[in-house]
């Protein structure tokens, strides 16, 4: 997969490049485009015999009825509605092909018997649009949802925005997209996984952009390289999990134990003394203290390398005299849950080597705005984080972002719905604790912490499915994942 994302107005710029600099005509890359939607369809619903084309006014409308031509002379039945009477410019060009080819055209607002279709064609708006669709298409959307047919989006799907990733409903939901010349950066992360389906890209032809930068990236999957033979556990790190309030001992085990999994050497944990007898007869592995005042800290601290603040930690008394102790160190530190809270309450600066991992709302509190705000543009919400906190941040989330200080984004395209429980968070910051542990720096071990954590979580969902997904059920196919070829 290629991993360069972009923002909409940058790919607008390649094509403009394409077209101006490189001298490749604008009804050269429709045809083209036309091509590589038609190979999808074939590949994808090889039975498919009929298509209806949703055409707009623009080239994705354009891209549309090159397609219908094409299906045509191959031998399908196709049949396009069209948002206005007629198109301009390559639009134009293509929406006269497609009628010398035989295709019949009727109005958006007459669509016929949507299931006398196998495949329908969104080619309504494409990266142009940035508000709602309203009316004739609004209603034509909400019809081909309803329908049950399945759906190919040209580019992107008509209500995705390109850059947010946020769905302006009606929002088609496409079965599979295929997307043109580059990665739009919205593809990933917000509603798209919603909204996408199998995602395909096609460059047209075209060369990588060598004028531009992109605007993120796409996480790889890898692992760790095998470790030497000569090797023990003192290398590898010490993480200490503090957390677990009363009530919430699973938070910190589950974080503590992700962290061993994850290949720290040591682990130890500074809990409530309740929860010492249930941490050392589930996992004795790990090293559970009692910690009931800032000093029964301080010599844990003086032996870790790494800190994992934050799960089950609470806002209370003993909460707050915890995150004073451990953020005033310069140990590198995974903040999450509480002390997050904590923090958005009293900012305070942080260690150089400080990794966040806000979901949402606790980003919210961290800028101080509403949830509804962070999902709006979850890029920008990622790159403020990091750049008012000065420290790597994990933006939760369908497509986790990872924010560096310098603006730098990547974005997981792994995860699934069952993640949405109880403690996967907890789990995410004990493995990126343990690979901070283990010498990596907070930038690759949010990327990789988040990578492996994802893919872990589609491993188990792949077993046994996503409903009634467990954080621990991550454990095992972590530690696989973790032991892969790292190439």
């Amino acid at each position: 997969m290629q991993r360069a994302l972009f923002t909409a107005a940058q790919v607008r710029a390649q094509d403009r490049h394409a077209i101006e600099e490189l001298g490749v005509p604008g009804f050269t890359l429709m045809t083209r485009a036309a091509h590589a939607a038609l190979g999808v369809l074939r590949t994808r619903w090889p039975q498919a015999r009929s298509l209806l084309l949703l055409c707009g006014p623009g080239n994705n409308g354009g891209d549309a009825f090159l397609l219908g031509a094409l299906a045509l002379q191959a031998g399908f039945r196709a049949h396009a509605l069209a948002l206005s009477a007629t198109s301009e410019g390559d639009a134009l060009r293509a929406r006269k092909a497609y009628e010398e080819a035989g295709g019949a055209c009727g109005s958006a607002g007459d669509a016929p018997d949507l299931s006398a279709f196998d495949v329908i064609v969104d080619g309504l708006f494409g990266t142009g649009l940035s508000r709602a669709p309203e009316g004739a298409a609004a209603r034509l959307i909400e019809q081909v949802n309803a329908s049950g047919r399945p759906l190919l989006a040209l580019d992107l799907p008509s209500g995705l925005d390109a850059d947010t990733g946020v769905a302006r409903e009606p929002c088609v939901r496409a079965a599979a997209t295929v997307t043109f010349v580059a990665h739009k950066r919205g593809l990933f992360t917000a509603d798209a996984g919603d909204c996408c389906g199998a995602l395909h890209l096609d460059r047209l032809e075209l060369p990588p952009p060598g004028f531009q930068s992109p605007d993120a990236e796409l996480l790889h999957a890898h692992g760790l390289p095998p470790r030497r033979r000569n090797s023990h556990k003192g290398a590898n790190g010490h993480v200490l999990a503090l957390g677990g309030d009363a009530g919430m001992g699973g938070a910190i085990r589950l974080c503590a134990e992700a962290a061993l999994r994850a290949g720290a050497g040591l682990v130890s944990v500074a809990t409530r003394a309740a929860h010492i007898g249930a941490l050392n007869a589930a996992r004795p592995e790990l090293m559970a203290h009692a910690v009931e005042a800032q000093a029964d800290l301080e010599p844990l601290i003086r032996q870790a390398s790494v800190l994992a603040i934050g799960p089950g930690l609470g806002q209370d008394d003993w909460g707050r005299a915890l995150w004073q102790s451990a953020r005033t160190r310069e140990l590198p530190c995974v903040i999450d849950a509480d002390a997050l809270n904590l923090l958005a309450a009293q900012r305070v600066e942080l260690p150089e080597h400080a990794v966040l991992t806000p979901h949402p709302g606790e980003a919210a509190r961290l800028l101080q705005t509403d949830t509804a705000s962070i999902q709006a543009d979850r890029f920008a919400a990622a790159r403020a984080l990091a750049e008012r906190y000065g420290a790597v941040v994990v933006l939760k989330g369908s497509g986790s972002l990872i924010a560096a200080p310098d603006g730098h984004v990547a974005v997981c395209p792994w995860g699934n719905p069952g993640m949405a429980a109880g403690g996967m968070g907890d789990v995410l910051t004990g493995v990126i604790a343990a690979l901070l542990a283990q010498g990596l720096s907070p930038w690759e071990a949010a990327g990789l912490g988040v990578g492996l954590h994802a893919r872990a979580g589609d491993h188990a969902a792949a077993a046994h499915g996503e409903r009634g997904l467990l954080a621990s059920d991550l454990f095992l196919p972590l530690r696989e994942l973790l032991n892969a070829d790292p190439n």
